[in-house]
């Protein structure tokens, strides 16, 4: 229990992974040259300890009032976020792991019985400090645990588990094994190749076919507009040697700018004049060694050699602006990703011309989705991708999504995700029993399914049926204490059921997570206020 007035804190739940350096130990043996470069590359810095990399200093973000304290001492990172607002203590947050080479920005990741999060402020490079995460800039109060989902883990991290059946961030023992990307992420199982002291093949990139090859980089450097996992597949079981359009299917916007997106090096490289006329001759690693990164001292002749091995004419050479050997400075400048706050990224569209602002910086988003990099997309990955975009805020596909949807028909009925996004979207639309129809045949499938049991027991609230709603949210939320909004749902509907002391205990559960959210302790106290049937809160389901 969270004691007003009381500084605790959560001690760290889990045991350590392991960094690169030990991962891949046994590949140094016969690859000791490759294996010392690459330990100084942003790949393999790309996670570790957080007190590795840890940036201690003391933020204070205006808008909200809140202070983030970050500091070290005894081998341990801490965060210590302070609310002046809430009647509450500070909480003293063990950093477990930082994310983000450094290159652009480093966060930290922190666990609770379980359950892991993200820092809600991250460190800049372009601006040297910190500041909020991105969407988080404006609030008014310190947000709520901001939950770390396997997804969001599998680029910076190596053999990443998945969550607990029915969760997003709760794992059971280490979510991932190593620190950084280890060189099993790109050249798959090395176990019979290491067994047999080399003589077993291991996958090599640059020996597979151009969707192999491609799908190694593009499995973590592209994100198009919207990115969505194909029928029953999770990105996490890809292994080199795949192609990565079998577990996502990545879309793009008709008309969006290329220079809008943090992670569109691949798709900015596939509209470059270079890789056009080369085909699949070209690829990321045309120009890029995965093993090597230059210092800023070899910087510039590294790329210039890279450059020159297509622009190969001597007179060229000699001529091309011999007082600027550094082509990148006008072919590739660094712009602004605006989605991303103080980010910069190379423009990979290998321009023939420096622009001095891009002509399609004021274009506005159109509203068809086009595959990209997805040859067997389907119309059930359009459909998802469009729902995805709804609900990050694009209500201009709330048409097109539903009629995608409600065409598929039974071919869904085996597809929980898809199931999920058609009940959600019949209970916007007041069909209530097609969505609890939905809800039911997911959980049918998948009984943890954390999307179907909130909402299930949501309509059968707003139904009456007060008892088997505490039971279906109480099965959500056995699993998921963290998630606010769902403890509030159900401390709404165990109070209209009568049990005010049970919606108290649901409320005081969350807020272990979240002390400073104003909206669990102002409920909190409103229950405290009534009657023992708590009807006029149990009216206000979310």
């Amino acid at each position: 229990m969270l004691l007003l007035g009381i500084c605790f804190t959560a001690a760290p739940a889990m045991p350590q992974a392991t960094p690169v350096s030990v991962a891949d130990a046994p590949c140094a043996r016969c690859h000791m040259k490759i294996f010392r470069e690459y330990l100084s590359t942003p790949m393999a810095n790309a996670s570790g300890q957080a007190i590795e990399n840890l940036k201690a200093v003391t933020y204070f973000h205006r808008p909200s009032g809140a202070t983030y304290i970050i500091s070290g001492s005894n081998g341990q990172a801490t965060l210590t976020p302070r609310d002046m607002h809430a009647p509450v203590g500070s909480v003293r947050l063990p950093l477990t792991y930082f994310l983000g080479s450094g290159h652009l920005g480093v966060t930290y990741l922190y666990s609770m019985n379980d359950y892991l999060f993200e820092s809600p402020v991250a460190w800049y490079a372009a601006t040297g400090g910190y500041d909020m995460k991105p969407g988080l800039s404006d609030v008014r109060q310190i947000p709520p645990a901001i939950p770390v989902q396997s997804a969001c883990l599998r680029c910076h991290m190596s053999a990443v588990q998945a969550s607990l059946p029915g969760t997003i961030n709760r794992y059971r023992g280490l979510p991932f094994l190593h620190t950084g990307i280890t060189c099993e992420s790109c050249h798959g199982d090395p176990g019979d190749h290491l067994h047999t002291g080399g003589k077993a093949p291991i996958v090599n990139p640059t020996h597979l076919d151009a969707d192999g090859r491609d799908s190694v980089c593009i499995s973590c450097h592209l994100e198009g507009d919207v990115s969505v996992e194909r029928a029953g597949k999770s990105p996490l079981n890809y292994r080199p040697g795949e192609s990565i359009s079998t577990y996502l299917a990545y879309y793009i916007r008709s008309s969006q700018n290329l220079r809008t997106r943090g992670v569109s090096e691949v798709e900015q490289l596939s509209q470059s004049t270079c890789k056009r006329i080369s085909g699949d001759k070209m690829s990321c690693m045309s120009c890029h060694d995965p093993h090597f990164t230059p210092g800023p001292e070899q910087r510039v002749a590294f790329y210039r050699g890279k450059c020159l091995a297509c622009h190969a004419e001597p007179a060229f050479a000699a001529s091309h602006h011999p007082e600027n050997q550094d082509c990148t400075s006008c072919h590739m400048q660094r712009t602004g990703a605006e989605n991303i706050p103080h980010v910069a990224w190379t423009d990979h569209r290998i321009l023939r011309l420096p622009e001095s602002t891009s002509p399609l910086a004021h274009q506005t988003a159109g509203g068809e989705l086009t595959p990209i990099f997805s040859p067997n997309s389907t119309k059930r990955d359009l459909a998802m991708a469009e729902y995805k975009l709804l609900l990050e805020g694009d209500q201009s596909f709330e048409g097109t999504a539903w009629g995608q949807l409600t065409q598929l028909g039974d071919s869904i009925v085996n597809d929980k995700e898809a199931l999920d996004a058609r009940g959600n979207m019949s209970a916007e639309r007041a069909d209530f029993h097609g969505a609890e129809q939905a809800f039911r045949r997911v959980l049918a499938l998948d009984p943890a399914d954390l999307t179907a049991l909130s909402n299930l027991g949501i309509l059968l609230a707003k139904q009456g049926d007060l008892a088997k709603a505490t039971q279906v949210l109480n099965r959500a939320f056995d699993d998921n204490n963290d998630i606010s909004g769902l403890a509030m749902n159900l401390a709404r509907v165990e109070c209209a059921a009568g049990d005010g002391a049970a919606a108290r205990a649901t409320l005081q559960t969350a807020l272990v997570y979240s002390p400073s959210l104003e909206d669990l302790r102002l409920l909190q106290e409103h229950i405290k206020d009534q009657t023992s049937d708590c009807a006029t809160t149990g009216k206000k389901q979310e």
